[in-house]
């Protein structure tokens, strides 16, 4: 017996209609348990500790291209911690934080080793601090426990050792090791490590040349600690100094006396180059003096031959006799004769003396 159906009785049209509805809704099904049992796993974990993330937040997490997982675990992170119940933080904060680039479980967990230790930290400053590439929890961890850094550090230097010189000249090798802890307020713009190695040792340095003997520092290296802790060399720094200590201390060389041996070898030195100098202008002195006698010399040639050529004249012109002439002549020879007599009769004082 044949049934009556609506559905076989209606128009073909509304018989495809139903058949694409159906398609419709089968498909819209099958995509909807694909969803859920793609998140249905984390869903059950914010349901289950009160996360506060639905299922649409996870798809929507999915189309801003957000990795669902690490936003849930984060948050789940923060809720069990009580964290959400102290600092302002939500998904959004979450997502926004992982899309710039921030390590997200990172955050939480130093946020967490915060708000145990009871250190004033809050999200935004975490967040800053994270996305500035600094690592923030090592950060607080080493505000918890403090680390000792080698100054100076061997890895960075060749040199293991800080030289400085007291003011009695005796050169004093010292090693230090200083210990540090985070200073958060400044961890943004900061100065890093190195700075702080470079200015202990600086301080080190500069209280070893202000003390009188060598022997003082020997006696009582912490008189260097001291100094150095009073400049406040953890200025503008992310760091805070706890305390310096001296590790090692050696006396080096007498730099004092090197010094003085150096500058009497240069004064010596410039001295000879003095004296030199003054030796060759002497030199050149006594040349000019020569040639000036030798000039001289010249001139007295050039007159005494001019004598005879004004006896000769003097003979023409009737000025001289020939009287006259050897009368002159006995006079030169009684000169030549006591200009030897004289010369012999020093010659023999001289030899008798």
């Amino acid at each position: 017996m044949l049934t009556y159906s609506p559905i076989l009785a209606a128009d073909p049209n509304t018989i495809g209609y139903y058949l694409i509805g159906g398609a419709v809704i089968f498909l819209a099904g099958i995509i909807f348990l694909a969803v859920f049992a793609r998140y249905f796993s984390l869903w059950i974990q914010c349901k289950m500790t009160g996360a506060g993330i639905s299922l649409l937040d996870l798809v929507m997490m999915t189309f801003r291209k957000v990795n669902a997982s690490i936003i849930v675990r984060s948050k789940i992170m923060a809720v069990q911690a009580g964290l959400t119940e102290v600092y302002p933080i939500t998904t959004r904060a979450l997502e926004a934080h992982l899309l710039a680039g921030g390590n997200v479980p990172r955050v939480i967990q130093s946020l967490i080793a915060a708000h145990r230790a009871r250190i004033e930290l809050d999200w935004q400053t975490a967040a800053a601090i994270d996305l500035a590439g600094r690592d923030i929890l090592e950060a607080v961890q080493t505000s918890v426990y403090p680390k000792v850094i080698d100054c100076p550090d061997g890895k960075a230097s060749s040199s293991t050792t800080l030289s400085g010189v007291a003011q009695d000249g005796i050169e004093l090798r010292a090693r230090a090791r200083v210990t540090v802890r985070t200073n958060l307020a400044q961890l943004i713009g900061g100065a890093t490590e190195e700075t702080v190695i470079a200015r202990v040792g600086q301080g080190i340095v500069q209280a070893i040349g202000r003390t009188d003997s060598y022997k003082l520092v020997l006696e009582n290296p912490e008189l260097i600690s001291q100094t150095v802790l009073e400049l406040g060399l953890e200025k503008q720094t992310a760091f805070e100094i706890v305390s310096i200590d001296i590790a090692d201390i050696d006396v080096g060389d007498n730099i004092g006396a090197r010094l003085q041996a150096d500058q009497a070898e240069a004064d010596m030195r410039v001295a000879q180059a003095r004296a030199e100098q003054k030796r060759a202008a002497m030199m050149a002195r006594e040349q000019e003096m020569v040639a000036a006698i030798q000039e001289n010399r010249a001139k007295v040639v050039l007159a005494e031959a001019q004598v005879p050529q004004a006896v000769a004249e003097a003979f023409r012109s009737g000025k001289l006799g020939l009287l006259d002439y050897y009368d002159l002549k006995n006079i030169q020879a009684d000169t030549r004769m006591r200009t030897t007599i004289a010369g012999e009769g020093v010659t023999t004082a001289a030899t008798a003396s």
